[in-house]
């Protein structure tokens, strides 16, 4: 075992070593600047799930039984002179016992804008965000419908707001989060998991992998590549994010100081508006990283075991193309879950092994459970050990074949 590990080791150092140590590594770190194109397809298809889930919000009125009806006819009327169409309206019968409203701005399942509850006199409304349009709209409703059943002199109509200490963020703008997390993986995954096949196709042109493969047990030839690779990946990940930390910090350092305490002041004013996953940030980033690293291996596995097949690099890139498609159709799945969450469509790509990573990444936006989280890791790594090994058992047929066969297997002689 030490002796296979010790090959692994140094193909893993072989390969990463190869394709770092060359002037062309440059090129491909900077070849996220030539996907601009991409990341504003991929906010476009944000902006669109936002604008979906944003439909679901909802304004929700605790009153008595008698005020139901008053309301309700008011908001009718109002909503054909509005030039936008104002959230669900739900009405509740007063039950001051079990009708918390800061328990129902914070329900999970819908956004909700704007809680009123009490008397239409002297009405309570909980905001999201402080000053909002939604409250607002409420304090109009209680004063309308006083105005239809009043036949004297109208009340004067005092509403108390109030705004969500920690609000957290909508439904809509984690959706968007758990929409960008899955474009990330599978922009990573497919840009790099697929620079397996074409060194795969380069050593098997100049006979460097039949050298290798005489050298050393061809198990730690595949898991060494695979590991040299995942390696690759990361250092392109780490040097993004110094980049993007540099820049930063060189914005930071070019503003006016009164400029940022301004900021600084408006930020803590929005601290209900901001953009914040389910799990928190720092699991969100850190279970994210760890399906990556899943997608990463199950895809890699994959082309270099199919990519062994192939005898030509055209052959390679043939192979190769199916596994880009199917690719792209589970993101297109996890894409649509991530608009989704809970549904049957979202559950079934959870579970599917290929678009598992994916799809889980979306739901730590949106579900703050982390315990499935480390379930759906086991299970995914039952997966990347099922396909490592039959991707090993590929990749031996392929080598020692030299043809594009598909034998597990390895003929006696005689046959």
């Amino acid at each position: 075992m030490n002796a296979f590990l010790k090959n692994m080791v140094v193909v893993a150092r072989r390969d990463f070593l190869a394709i770092v140590a060359t002037p062309t590594f440059l090129l491909f770190l900077l070849a996220p600047l030539f996907m601009v194109g991409m990341g504003l397809a991929g906010g476009m298809g944000a902006s669109q799930l936002a604008d979906s889930a944003r439909g679901a919000g909802r304004l929700v009125a605790i009153v008595d039984a008698k005020d139901i009806e008053a309301l309700r006819a008011v908001d009718a009327r109002l909503r054909t002179a509005m030039p936008r169409e104002p959230a669900l309206l739900e009405l509740r019968a007063a039950s001051p016992a079990t009708e918390d409203p800061i328990a129902i701005a914070r329900e999970k399942g819908s956004d909700t804008y704007a809680v009123l509850s009490g008397a239409l006199e002297t009405p309570r409304i909980v905001e999201r965000e402080p000053g909002s349009s939604s409250g607002r709209y409420l304090a109009l409703l209680a004063g309308e419908a006083l105005r239809s059943r009043t036949a004297g002199p109208l009340p004067a109509v005092t509403p108390k707001f109030e705004s969500l200490s920690s609000g957290g963020t909508s439904i809509a703008a984690q959706q968007s989060l758990g929409f960008g997390a899955v474009f990330v993986i599978f922009l990573l995954t497919l840009l790099l998991a697929g620079q397996t096949v074409s060194s795969l196709a380069e050593e098997k042109g100049n006979k460097v992998i039949e050298i290798l493969a005489a050298a050393v047990p061809l198990e730690s030839v595949f898991l060494g590549k695979l590991l040299g690779f995942l390696g690759v990946a990361v250092l392109f990940i780490a040097f993004w994010m110094v980049m993007a930390i540099g820049g930063g910090l060189v914005a930071v350092t070019q503003m006016d100081p009164a400029a940022i305490a301004a900021a600084g002041g408006a930020s803590k004013a929005a601290a209900t508006m901001a953009a914040t996953p389910a799990v928190g940030w720092p699991f969100f980033l850190a279970i994210g990283f760890a399906y990556f690293v899943m997608s990463f291996l199950l895809l890699g596995a994959v082309f270099l075991g199919v990519g062994a097949q192939a005898g030509t690099v055209r052959e390679i890139q043939m192979l190769s193309l199916p596994i880009t498609i199917f690719q792209v159709g589970m993101f297109s799945l996890c894409a649509a879950s991530a608009s989704a969450p809970g549904s049957g469509l979202a559950t079934f790509a959870q579970i599917f092994p290929f678009s598992s990573p994916l799809a889980m990444a979306a739901r730590a936006a949106t579900d703050d459970a982390i315990g499935v989280h480390l379930l759906a890791l086991g299970w995914q790594a039952i997966w990347v050990a099922l396909v490592v090994y039959l991707s090993v058992r590929l990749f031996r047929a392929g080598v020692l074949s030299g043809r594009s066969d598909w034998r597990f297997w390895r003929r006696k002689k005689g046959r």
